[in-house]
């Protein structure tokens, strides 16, 4: 039993009999955390000072949620005792109610003198409660889908706003309601008036019963043919299978095939007769990962991620914890895997802001997946072609051990990369998206009948409409942050808060007419390719067509099958997959990016270039990448142009070392969000006087810093203000005890009534 728990139970026993509740009953005959999981209970709430119910709901899966059913009848034989004029009237009503449904009615409609009443027809015997304790319906609803009819009714008559929604289905063709309500800006409810005005069609993708894993196997690992760097990586890990817990980290170029160690080593770890989970960073990669695992291991692979339905969710939970499942393959949360025999846990793409949680359990999956390798004595493998920071930190000080593959597979040259200076574009009269130099390699390579990707980080159409008398943005009016104008559906949207508005032609601010729109999207991106090359099949991949991780599947499946030239999107298309036909990759702008106020703008931005750089010339065919740019002579685009993180890294550990920031110290941020930003402002200012009272109290081994709040980059999101206080600290139990002590305190002061406080470790800041 973990010492947690068991010191936790001391504790209890010295408290008070009159704190503790009685149990009610017991749900399950086993229990369902296990010593482990419990241990991770109290770690969670330990480190990222959230509460046992968010550490259990995280660790859980959603589809094994219960609740708690409370039917009331009548007695049939009441005793003989006198009733006052309340519970009498009451009484009369609910012994004459024709059906159940008629008796809850009755019950939910009560005042506060009513439920005194009903209390007590209950405990005089005329009311009989029941309660049941049921698990959450699992209904396998299937994915809500429009499409436009086939045939269009004679004297059709629509509204505008259904018109703006047919006139969406007319461009995209058949989308999810959710999508098409989304990009539309309607609600389900005129989804439904369309559909019975005959102008579209609804019907259901029903999701397999099956799990996606439940295939045959039609390869071996063993036929997998390794480099000599790959077969070196391999062999060195096999043998840390029987070291006990220690953190490798895999530093390969890409393209260097880190995914075949992965097999080989997991093969290993298999036939031990060991589990595995490995971690991906996004759903979007689970799909081309998994089908590669179960080609080769059939089905003893699990897939972990939250567009599952509950049931699946669920049966895969159960199949996990049998040890059915021997390779559990998910994102952030499938670290939580309820494996009984852990042999190893590898998180590809280690640097990746997805595996940091942004809500309550604040927890990074890198942190959690150290602390289940410690309790079971096994290796934790880190990869990626661009390690964050901290563990390229830790490896280059030897508290991690550092492996490189710095040769592609097969020997294969990385791709040539041409940086654009968009500035002499300009100059010279290209007032365009593209630069000559792109769009004129596009049509050698649709000539070639190659295929072509393109990264451009921002969806929409223009990203902002801005006044000429004012400049001022029109801004969304729940979030501090400019609208987006999707030219599909001709309005405004708001990418934080989903708020959708028409297109305005005054401004908001100052009611001038003159408005310019600024800025270029995806959208735009789709519409200026086939101005540039007409005859070629044009893919978009952003957030706007991919909602459900159906498109995920359907659209890489097809471009990977040839069915498109191009491939446009955003940064979900620039990392982690394979495309053996793609020969060239053009990014349009990153500029922005390293800008963002963040202190890790410049290590994202450098390893979204040099990844998405990379999935050029992964085949039999070099590849070659062309990078428009503003600022051409940036050494954050230079380096990642020449894919020398090596050199990238001595820059930005500099810099941090200056600015004193992680990996050189930890960070604290406590954040504050309330709908007036005078209540909020309040609750920082006395959350700082606590803060300064208790440092004056207590003695700290290390120093600690604390900047004074200021309002976040996007001050106001979705009708609440959002302040943050940052402290620069060491994250040990001294100081997480400060963290939670002033978080107790502020919360008990009037200033923090209408306030939300929360505190996040390394977490991001200025965001």
């Amino acid at each position: 039993m973990p010492n947690e728990w068991a010191l936790y139970c001391e504790k209890q026993q010295h408290q008070p009999r009159q704190q503790l509740k009685s149990v009610y009953a017991v749900i399950d005959n086993q229990p369902v955390l296990s010593a482990e999981m419990l241990d991770m209970v109290f770690w969670l709430k330990e480190m990222t000072f959230c509460t046992y119910y968010d550490a259990v709901r995280t660790i859980l899966p959603a589809g094994m949620q219960v609740q708690l059913v409370e039917t009331v009848t009548v007695a049939e034989a009441p005793p003989d005792i006198p009733l006052t004029e309340t519970e009498e009237r009451l009484w009369f009503f609910l012994r004459n109610a024709r059906t159940r449904q008629e008796r809850d009615k009755i019950l939910s409609g009560l005042d506060a003198g009513g439920k005194r009443a009903a209390q007590r027809l209950t405990e005089k015997g005329f009311l009989i409660r029941r309660e049941q304790v049921k698990e959450k319906s699992h209904g396998q609803s299937g994915l809500k889908m429009l499409r436009l009819a086939p045939v269009q009714p004679d004297f059709l008559r629509l509204t505008k706003t259904q018109q703006k929604l047919v006139n969406l289905l007319k461009e995209t063709g058949a989308l999810s309601e959710k999508e098409a309500c989304y990009l539309s800006g309607v609600s389900p409810s005129v989804a439904k008036k369309v559909v019975k005005a005959g102008a579209a069609e609804s019907y259901t993708i029903k999701p397999e019963l099956t799990n996606d894993t439940d295939v045959p196997p039609c390869g071996s690992p063993e036929e997998i043919t390794l480099s000599p760097e790959q077969a070196d990586v391999t062999d060195r890990m096999i043998a840390a299978l029987d070291e006990g817990m220690h953190v490798y980290l895999l530093h390969g170029v890409t393209g260097s095939g880190k995914t075949n160690v992965f097999i080989r080593l997991i093969d290993a770890v298999v036939k031990r007769d060991m589990q595995v989970i490995l971690l991906v960073p996004e759903i979007a990669l689970t799909p081309q990962i998994v089908g590669k695992f179960c080609s080769l291991f059939g089905n003893i692979v699990a897939v972990v991620h939250s567009e599952l339905s509950l049931g699946q969710r669920s049966d895969t939970w159960r199949r996990i914890a049998a040890g059915d499942a021997k390779i559990v393959i998910g994102t952030r949360s499938a670290v939580f895997a309820p494996v009984q025999k852990l042999g190893l846990i590898v998180v590809d793409e280690e640097g990746e802001r997805t595996y940091k949680s942004d809500s309550a359990p604040r927890y990074h999956a890198v942190s959690a997946a150290k602390k289940r390798c410690q309790t079971h004595h096994c290796p934790l493998l880190l990869a990626s072609a661009t390690p964050s920071i901290e563990s390229y930190y830790y490896a280059r000080r030897h508290v991690y051990t550092l492996l490189e593959m710095k040769q592609r597979y097969n020997q294969s040259p990385l791709p040539h990369v041409e940086v654009v200076d968009m500035q002499e574009e300009r100059a010279q009269g290209n007032d365009g998206m593209f630069s000559r130099a792109l769009a004129e390699a596009l049509r050698d390579n649709l000539r070639a009948g190659k295929q072509s990707l393109l990264l451009l980080n921002r969806r929409g159409y223009h990203t902002i409409i801005s006044c000429a008398s004012c400049n001022q943005p029109v801004y969304c009016p729940n979030c501090s942050v400019p609208m987006t104008y999707h030219k599909v559906n001709d309005s405004l949207l708001c990418h934080y808060c989903g708020y959708t508005q028409e297109q305005v032609t005054v401004c908001p601010a100052c009611g001038g007419h003159h408005l310019r729109r600024m800025g270029f999207g995806t959208q735009r991106l789709e519409e200026e390719l086939h101005q540039i090359v007409p005859n070629a099949r044009i893919l978009r991949m952003d957030a706007d067509t991919t909602m459900s991780r159906y498109a995920y599947e359907e659209r890489f499946s097809a471009f990977r099958k040839g069915e498109y030239d191009i491939m446009a999107g955003t940064q979900m298309i620039g990392k982690g997959l394979d495309f053996p036909r793609v020969t060239l990759v053009g990014v349009l702008s990153v500029d922005k990016a390293l800008y963002a106020g963040d202190f890790r703008s410049y290590e994202r931005t450098f390893s979204l270039v040099t990844q998405v750089v990379g999935r050029s010339g992964r085949g039999e065919l070099p590849g070659r990448a062309i990078l428009q740019t503003s600022m051409p002579d940036h050494y954050v685009l230079r380096l990642a142009a020449q894919q020398a993180y090596p050199a990238f890294y001595e820059q930005e550990i500099a810099l941090r070392r200056q600015l004193i920031f992680p990996p050189v110290c930890d960070i604290c941020v406590i954040g504050f969000s309330g709908v007036k930003e005078q209540e909020v402002q309040a609750a920082a200012r006395v959350t700082v006087d606590i803060l300064q009272q208790q440092l004056l109290e207590k003695a700290f081994s290390y120093p600690i810093w604390v900047l004074k709040p200021v309002p976040c980059s996007y001050g106001r999101i979705n009708g609440k203000y959002r302040y943050q206080l940052v402290i620069k600290c060491k994250n040990t139990q001294p100081y997480r005890e400060l963290i939670r002590t002033v978080l107790w305190e502020a919360g008990g002061q009037k200033e923090c009534a209408r306030v939300q406080l929360y505190a996040d470790m390394n977490g991001d800041i200025g965001i």
